[in-house]
């Protein structure tokens, strides 16, 4: 045989074939999220592209991507985060900055859903969650939520600092508007933990949003915490749930490039295609998450429109989360909070 031949022949079964289709791993929350995300984006990209798309999960933990990119060995391409991990990791280096030309279009996006590092995915929000059927009568807000005597029994909160330490201040009297300013100071913080121990004995504390709506069936709990697109679909499958929009706290996931990924433009290929108005309206009705593409919601079944956290009637009483304060406190506030807990 031909030295030439052989030797492509021979290369050709080391590295196969020359046009094999390309690979890309997004990381996401998992759950119904996951779900709808391969429904709305991952299978129509890969239909449109032919790029195999590699589905994993996480906790949001930001120790793995700081490893990667601080070694360079980068094993995942596109992350989901919250704001405040995308802010603090841009600052640090952890994504890569991104070629706004190959995305979008930034007027077409929430302003909050536009930054150097990230685009957002969808405005979800952390609701007041139980079983009515279970209750003699509705909460009304987070101060139900504190009162055993009128609703005795077990309570599912998330675990950690953020969202905890803001509902125990709305369940004290504190206004939307002043939230954050009473929770930068330190009798701010100490009324939210002094709070917290009026219910702390009954506080089960959950770390994956799917944990506490498996408590609410089976009765471990009678109100939770919960995220709004886990309740809706919930309810989709027959279950009796309802949520209370007051004093629910709303914010972005984004999608964020991992710092040296070898594949920095199909990433933002699909970052493109993930955020186009179709694709968002296919998202939104798969799981009920506000899109961040303003040109979605026209499209978004009217029935589907009035269970997002963006519809008027449910942001009435919300209030943002204020990404910039969990950057500024956030890391103090997460070690105060273990302290309490493990007291």
């Amino acid at each position: 045989m031909n030295k030439k031949i052989a030797a492509v022949l021979l290369l050709g079964t080391i590295a196969g074939p020359l046009n094999a289709a390309e690979t890309l791993t997004v990381v996401s929350f998992g759950g119904n999220n996951r779900q709808a995300q391969e429904k709305a984006f991952y299978k129509p990209f890969t239909a449109k592209s032919a790029t195999t798309i590699t589905a994993d999960d996480y906790n949001g933990e930001m120790a793995k991507i700081k490893v990667m990119a601080d070694t360079g060995k980068t094993s995942w391409d596109v992350v989901e985060v919250e704001s405040p991990e995308l802010i603090r990791g841009c600052s640090e280096g952890l994504f890569e900055p991104l070629d706004w030309s190959r995305i979008g279009k930034k007027e077409d996006f929430i302003p909050a859903a536009v930054s150097d590092c990230g685009v957002g995915i969808f405005i979800w929000s952390t609701v007041l969650t139980y079983d009515p059927n279970k209750l003699a009568a509705s909460p009304q807000g987070w101060a139900d939520f504190w009162d055993m005597k009128k609703y005795p029994g077990k309570r599912g909160l998330r675990r950690g600092a953020k969202f905890t330490l803001e509902f125990a201040l709305l369940a004290d009297g504190v206004s939307n508007q002043d939230l954050y300013k009473v929770l930068g100071t330190e009798a701010g913080i100490q009324r939210a933990f002094k709070k917290l121990d009026e219910i702390k004995p009954n506080i089960q504390w959950w770390d994956s949003g799917a944990q506490p709506l498996q408590w609410l069936v089976a009765g471990d709990v009678v109100m939770t915490s919960a995220y709004n697109g886990r309740v809706t679909s919930a309810q989709e499958e027959g279950q009796s749930f309802a949520m209370q929009w007051n004093g629910s706290l709303y914010d972005l996931d984004h999608w964020a490039i991992v710092k040296g990924s070898a594949k920095k433009e199909l990433a933002e290929n699909f970052i493109a295609f993930a955020s186009e108005p179709v694709q968002q309206k296919n998202y939104v009705e798969a799981i009920p998450y506000g899109p961040s593409n303003t040109n979605a919601m026209s499209l978004v079944d009217k029935r589907v429109g009035e269970k997002l956290p963006t519809a008027p009637e449910n942001l009435k009483n919300a209030r943002a989360t204020d990404a910039e304060f969990w950057i500024d406190h956030g890391e103090d506030l997460e070690e105060r909070f273990n302290a309490w807990a493990n007291k």
